[in-house]
């Protein structure tokens, strides 16, 4: 990671309703990036549970747990940075939240995502869904900084809300890591344009993660797991079945997108500014 280059893979899993099963397959496919050469690998959101709101108490772990301790496991076993997409996290208080872990090669948390925006959507007659039903949202803000690389982790919806990507980049993020679940409904006309513009207005590189299309589950995830250059250029992406997305990103291009193309420079802090008003940065 110190000479810019950076080689990163996506689990793109099923998951269902047996934990044991996901989590056995998620050390399975980390295993394969490994071997692949992967110095970073990303798993999709709630990738140890259904995604049925409701049952989110049911798989719910305090940390640590057992998924968080494969986590760190997996990351220390294969000296990589495992973000480990998402899981239901209980906290001491009773709280449930929707956490993403990410464990560095010694296999320390390095940081915690918790979903700052929660999927409380209605489109008659397609989709309904109230995470907020059974999720608190998190309060924290945080820029993960390891070794040479800065990145930032969000979950699914909050890549919605351009604010977030815009704070991270502004304190250094150079890729986006977007464990994220979209449906069968809103996947198809928004996953490739939201994250193509979170890439593109930001210059940095995203990595999106997915769970595979189970047809089977009641909550159809879109899958298309995908990586985006600073161009906001598809540089790989999957279909929508169980696959391991591998990409080698050289974040230097960034550099040369900004220098080229000098938003950040012009922006107008005379007019406007973006104020983090609470959280870790």
């Amino acid at each position: 990671m110190a000479s810019g280059k950076l080689r990163l893979g996506i689990v793109q899993m099923n998951t269902g309703t047996d934990k044991n099963r996901n989590l056995d397959q998620a050390a399975q496919m980390v295993g394969e990036a490994a071997a692949q050469g992967a110095q970073m690998v990303v798993l999709p959101e709630i990738f140890n549970s259904p995604y049925i709101a409701h049952r989110f108490p049911e798989y719910a772990e305090s940390y640590p747990g057992p998924s968080t301790a494969l986590l760190s496991e997996l990351a220390r076993r294969y000296r990589l940075i495992l973000v480990g997409g998402s899981i239901p996290e209980r906290d001491g208080g009773g709280d449930l939240y929707n956490t993403a872990f990410t464990f560095g090669p010694d296999g320390d948390l390095i940081g915690r995502h918790r979903k700052l925006h929660l999927f409380d959507i209605d489109i008659p007659g397609k989709m309904t869904f109230k995470e907020s039903a059974t999720l608190a949202p998190g309060g924290d803000f945080q820029v993960i900084r390891h070794d040479t690389l800065c990145f930032a982790v969000f979950i699914c919806y909050d890549v919605r809300f351009p604010e977030l990507a815009r704070l991270a980049a502004l304190q250094g993020a150079r890729l986006l890591v977007i464990p994220a679940a979209f449906n069968r409904t809103t996947g198809p006309l928004h996953w490739d344009l939201l994250m193509r513009s979170r890439a593109l207005d930001n210059q940095v590189f995203v990595a999106a993660a997915s769970p595979a299309f189970n047809p089977q589950a009641s909550y159809g995830a879109w899958g298309h797991s995908m990586v985006v250059d600073p161009w906001g250029r598809i540089q790989a992406q999957a279909g929508d079945e169980e696959e391991l997305l591998l990409a080698d990103l050289d974040l230097s291009i960034i550099d040369e997108v900004r220098a080229q193309i000098p938003v950040f420079r012009q922006r107008r802090t005379d007019l406007y500014e973006l104020i983090l008003k609470s959280g870790d940065s």
